[in-house]
């Protein structure tokens, strides 16, 4: 069964040579994976060999998959600007679906730097709130009416891409504010749709450049404060977080090393986020939105929203050489974010 998330949302009820191309075994990749390297790739050996490789899998994952991209990619410089290495339909306007969350949660966030609202406010769960689509975790909980901190809303909106969550989002932060407060920080694009209840709305539009320059100015700390910025990269790069494109190919540890937020509606398979260095540096960042027609059976792909389907194994496939490639990066003045795997076993 298919379900609507725009109907859900609404008033109804996403510096050694070897390393940038990555182990074997890390990558485990077949003959015909996407991910497998053409036998003419020379294998990087700096900056400008990193930028070329990541150019070059761009290229050909895209062009495997199938479908219209409209992507940014980009590289910091040992300074900590960051120049375009992919830049394709970089100002179209995309439908940005569950990748806007992580702009809701920097909306929200901006209320609490400014004091007028706490992580420790409470929202009322209703039954009449709860959206039942199988994404997210307030839809399995059974016990309503409840409450929860706005701090747990957002978490579960950023990780598990809840979409209860946007709804309770929007009781402290309404559409029309939500929008002003994007907008005043240069985000014109990246809006989302008021409804008639102005506590609810649609994700809405954004386009690569305007996705990516939030994650350049959030990494920076220019659009919250240090302990809000914290909150979103930790909660971004939480294990629990998106797995099946970017970070799909990876190992723990580098998993922690890449904040990211996947969307996904009807043919739409998008994802954006930023890879971060060892010492905890963001050095690379990308926006990735994909729609049409992708290679395959089209009604597979329309019902596949997994690991699977072309656009999201095309992403994996480049998830692998963006994390490499920090090894060419070098030093940079971003400052740093680090995070490290503690596993527990209960108790």
């Amino acid at each position: 069964m298919r379900l609507s998330r725009r109907a859900a949302l609404g008033v109804g009820t996403t510096a050694a040579t070897t390393a940038l191309l990555g182990s074997t075994t890390a990558r485990a990749e077949t003959g015909d994976d996407l991910a497998s390297p053409s036998s003419d790739e020379a294998p990087p050996t700096d900056r400008g060999g990193a930028h070329r490789a990541i150019a070059r899998r761009y290229r050909r994952a895209t062009a495997q998959a199938g479908g219209e991209w409209s992507s940014v990619v980009a590289m910091a410089d040992a300074g900590g600007a960051f120049h375009d290495v992919v830049a394709e339909g970089a100002d179209r306007v995309v439908e940005a679906y569950s990748v806007n969350k992580v702009a809701v949660a920097v909306a929200v966030l901006d209320k609490v730097d400014r004091g007028l609202l706490t992580l420790d406010r409470r929202v009322e769960v209703t039954d009449a709130i709860v959206i039942r689509d199988t994404d997210g975790i307030f839809g399995l909980d059974g016990a309503y009416p409840s409450s929860v901190t706005i701090g747990h809303a957002m978490a579960a909106l950023l990780t598990v891409s809840d979409n209860t969550a946007v709804r309770l989002c929007g009781l402290v932060c309404p559409a029309l504010e939500l929008n002003e407060i994007l907008r005043a920080k240069g985000f014109t694009h990246t809006q989302v749709v008021p409804v008639s209840n102005p506590n609810r709305f649609f994700l809405g539009t954004t386009t690569p450049r305007e996705t990516t320059d939030l994650l350049h100015r959030l990494a920076a700390g220019e659009l919250l404060s240090a302990a809000s910025t914290e909150y979103v990269l930790n909660a971004l790069r939480s294990l629990t977080s998106f797995t099946d494109g970017v970070r799909l190919r990876l190992t723990s540890p580098e998993r922690l090393r890449v904040a990211t937020k996947a969307g996904w509606f009807n043919d739409g398979r998008n994802e954006a986020g930023l890879v971060f260095t060892e010492d905890g540096a963001a050095v690379l960042s990308y926006a990735l939105f994909a729609s049409g027609a992708f290679r395959g059976d089209p009604a597979v792909n329309d019902a596949d929203f997994g690991a699977t389907h072309p656009a999201l194994r095309a992403r994996a496939a480049l998830g692998r050489t963006l994390v490499d490639a920090t090894v060419h990066n070098g030093s940079t003045t971003r400052r740093p974010h680090r995070a490290e795997y503690s596993p527990r076993n209960g108790g």
